[in-house]
């Protein structure tokens, strides 16, 4: 028997049980149902079985979908569901038919985006910096994102919607690709979490840096950041799984196998409110009180700088200040591009912790009419945030574009490499030498 057919048997099986259970808890009187029909074609399917003939597997779904109607053993229709209505409605779908293309360009810009980042910031001269270990290994986190993006979108988007069969296969990897996805994610918001109290730290406590900001407490945030996260996402192996649906085609029924949470419950209500609330809203209210901090004091610094240019005018001939000058202003860059990687983080991930506190407080309803409906688009904001920084370094970090810039322009120089000297050149001709 082929796995298909073990998987429509075993389906059969269950809803059988589930018949016979029925009866038993209602009191039903089993007089009043013929089992013998049903318990006869099983036998005659098992004869075929044995001779290799090929199963009639449509018959015994109509058998059990007719004793189930005797019975009145079918589920009863779900109230409907008017969450998400409206013309905003038909943009969202109508954006969800491009974002396969859309989410494809991304990730491969994002991934080689995030490839540089991590080159740069490896460099010896940015490596030493703490700060710049955390904005590595957010880059690190991005480009496992993306990469495992690109085989879900090529299938979901561009195969899958030719086909009408669903197989197992699909199932299991996407069910392997939620939890994963989360998980890396759920480390590059706390990698940015511990990139802004560092920050704050470092800025409000800045005769203590040497004792607050060290390795060491770097390196326990970084590795916190990714053991962290699949603790928290434990309630969403639990709730969610992979489920079987039985369609009646023409040729036959067909076992559609797809990735659901399981029915309403406390496991239900609590996974969506740790997602929400833990994993989401909390890093945003915290990451937006200190986005308001650093900003007031980018502000503050940017008038400080102002009445320094007044008074004192940075002069040259003063070294002592026109080395604390330029310190200042690199600080004061590196604390904009940091308050930009910031709000850019919190546009993206706010919205998907108010829908998951939503799809908590009203229920499934709401989780498969809304959270869904913005599911294509909440993905594409995600990977956009991680894509983009490559971009917010290079327009605001000069040492970050002073870097790239030396180390492409070796790549060049290792590419082209000087052509070796001719014999007319003489014996004392010398070769020239890569940097």
């Amino acid at each position: 028997m082929s796995g298909d057919e073990s998987n429509i048997t075993q389906t059969l099986t269950n809803l059988f049980e589930e018949m016979l259970l029925e009866t038993e808890m209602t009191g039903e009187n089993r007089s009043n149902v013929d089992f013998t029909q049903f318990l006869s074609a099983l036998r005659e399917q098992n004869t075929k079985n044995d001779t290799h003939e090929p199963l009639d597997f449509g018959a015994l779904v109509k058998l059990v979908d007719g004793l189930r109607n005797k019975l009145n053993l079918t589920r009863p229709t779900e109230a409907p569901c008017t969450y998400c209505e409206g013309n905003f409605r038909d943009v969202i779908l109508a954006y969800n038919s491009i974002h396969g293309y859309l989410s494809l360009i991304v990730c491969f810009f994002g991934s080689l985006a995030n490839a540089l980042n991590v080159a740069v910031l490896t460099r010896r001269d940015l490596a030493a910096a703490p700060i710049n270990r955390l904005l590595k290994w957010l880059a690190v986190a991005d480009v496992f994102v993306m990469l495992e993006y690109v085989p879900f979108a090529i299938y979901r988007y561009l195969i899958l919607p030719g086909q009408r069969e669903m197989p197992y296969k699909w199932a299991a990897y996407l069910l392997f690709h939620m939890h994963f996805a989360q998980i890396f994610h759920t480390a590059s918001i706390c990698l940015t979490l511990s990139l802004a109290v560092w920050r704050y730290v470092a800025i409000k406590y800045s005769d203590k840096n040497h004792i607050l900001c060290t390795e060491r407490r770097c390196s326990t945030a970084i590795l916190s950041s990714f053991i962290l996260p699949p603790i928290l996402c434990i309630p969403t192996y639990m709730v969610f799984d992979i489920h079987t649906a039985i369609v009646l085609e023409p040729s036959g029924p067909m076992i559609l196998y797809h990735v659901d949470s399981d029915e309403e419950g406390q496991l239900y209500q609590i996974n969506f409110w740790v997602h929400a609330v833990v994993i989401k809203l909390l890093p945003c209210c915290i990451l937006t009180v200190i986005s308001l901090w650093l900003i007031r004091e980018v502000y503050s610094a940017n008038q400080h700088q102002k009445k320094l240019r007044v008074y004192n005018k940075c002069p040259t001939n003063n070294k002592a200040v026109k080395r604390q000058c330029k310190a200042d202003r690199r600080t004061n860059r590196t604390t904009k591009m940091l308050v930009a990687v910031l709000l850019l983080f919190l546009v993206t991930e706010l919205p998907q912790g108010i829908l998951g506190l939503l799809s908590g407080l009203l229920g499934r309803c709401f989780f498969k009419r809304c959270y869904d409906l913005f599911g294509e688009l909440m993905d594409a904001l995600a990977l956009l945030n991680g894509a983009i920084n490559f971009v917010l370094y290079c327009s605001m970090s000069r040492q970050f574009r002073m870097t790239f810039g030396q180390m492409m322009w070796r790549a060049h120089l290792h590419r082209w490499p000087s052509p070796k000297p001719s014999q007319s050149d003489g014996q004392n001709t010398a070769k020239s030498s890569v940097p």
